[in-house]
């Protein structure tokens, strides 16, 4: 084909070159331009969480551990951890973008025997690339394995955030949920219904983005110098790995600009186990007070366990308990009750995570 357009100095095309030599560069700039594009959108999913965290930084909420209420945190510094991830995650793809710009124009088996390795350079330059130190006749493909792994990655991060979303807009928690505009359907039988679909969605992307990463590691083990084996994968898994990422990031900073939050929801839900939430200060300062940790793990578990089960609040069943109140003063226990003292270090997450911002 090229030599029916180019005429008589077609003969000069490809000369002393592979088809890998030029199918393997341009698959590097492609690679290398789209992690661009994945890098932006890191980049305005960024902006969103930087943007909601400072508008959310010091509203209470209840941390979990295993689903169950743990302590409190804010609501800020939750978005705070996900932006962390996220700069990870731009890492991660800067990174796979360096290990992917590499260029081969070295010939059969990659011995430059019929090509300078001058040209190469000189190409290299020219498309912003390096030359792969020893390519046989391909570029080892377990740089595309990384970068197609560093991808999964990316996409398990915005899992993550989706699922932390999807549990806030569960019915009986409902401390955030997905924008919902007028008249849109949440269930084509059940008009009540607010689903989090947009979440559910990038939860089953992500699925796909890491399932790539498998494919692309079985690509590494060539046979000798090449062969093919990899050619197919390649041809389904760079588009659909990067364009659907590509949406997936895209869509998770929609959802965080949108994202509707309920401070109320979440006082009222810090409330709702009447102060167990505590038990940890009022343990401690039993240890100081000279209990062992033992008794003093016994003392606020049994008035814990009547707590869950609807007895009273903590507080008070801790006030009526001599065994407490012997090691530990009714005014000294009224003041490990106060909400803001897990928040006294919440200004130094801040600014580990966005410096002086």
């Amino acid at each position: 084909h090229l030599s029916e357009i180019v005429g008589p100095e077609a003969r000069f095309v490809h000369q002393g070159m592979t088809s890998s030599d030029v199918l393997d560069t341009c698959l590097s700039i492609q690679m290398k331009r789209a992690a661009d594009i994945l890098i932006a959108d890191v980049d305005q999913l960024l902006a969103a969480l930087k943007k909601r965290a400072f508008e959310y930084k010091t509203t209470p909420t209840i941390g979990r551990s295993h689903g169950i209420h743990a302590e409190p945190t804010t609501f800020g510094v939750k978005l705070a951890g996900f932006y962390a991830e996220f700069v990870r995650a731009r890492a991660r793809l800067v990174a796979a973008r360096e290990e992917i710009s590499v260029c081969a124009i070295s010939g059969a088996v990659g011995t430059f025997a019929n090509i300078d390795p001058r040209v190469e350079e000189h190409v290299a330059a020219k498309l912003g690339l390096t030359a792969e130190p020893v390519s046989s006749q391909v570029i080892p493909r377990d740089r595309h394995a990384a970068y197609f792994a560093a991808l999964g990655v990316v996409a398990s991060s915005l899992e993550r955030l989706a699922t932390e979303i999807r549990h806030l807009q569960r019915t009986e928690v409902l401390e955030a949920e997905e924008y919902f505009s007028a008249g849109q359907k949440g269930s084509s039988a059940m008009p009540h219904k607010r689903n989090p679909v947009l979440t559910e969605n990038l939860t089953g992307l992500a699925r796909m983005v890491r399932a790539y990463a498998i494919p692309a590691m079985e690509n590494v083990a060539l046979w000798h110098e090449r062969d093919i084996s990899h050619s197919s994968v390649e041809r389904y898994i760079g588009p659909d790995a990067t364009i659907t990422l590509d949406f997936a990031l895209a869509r998770a900073a929609g959802v965080v600009e949108k994202l509707i939050v309920y401070p109320e929801r979440m006082q009222e839900n810090l409330d709702r186990t009447r102060g167990l939430v505590h038990s940890q200060r009022v343990l401690l300062a039993l240890t100081q007070a000279g209990c062992s940790r033992e008794d003093s793990y016994r003392l606020v578990q049994r008035n814990a366990m009547r707590a869950w089960n609807g007895e009273g609040a903590l507080l008070d069943l801790l006030k009526a308990d001599a065994d407490v109140t012997k090691a530990v003063p009714v005014a000294q226990l009224e003041k490990l009750f106060d909400l803001g003292y897990h928040f006294k270090h919440v200004d130094t997450i801040f600014k580990r995570v966005f410096g002086n911002a």
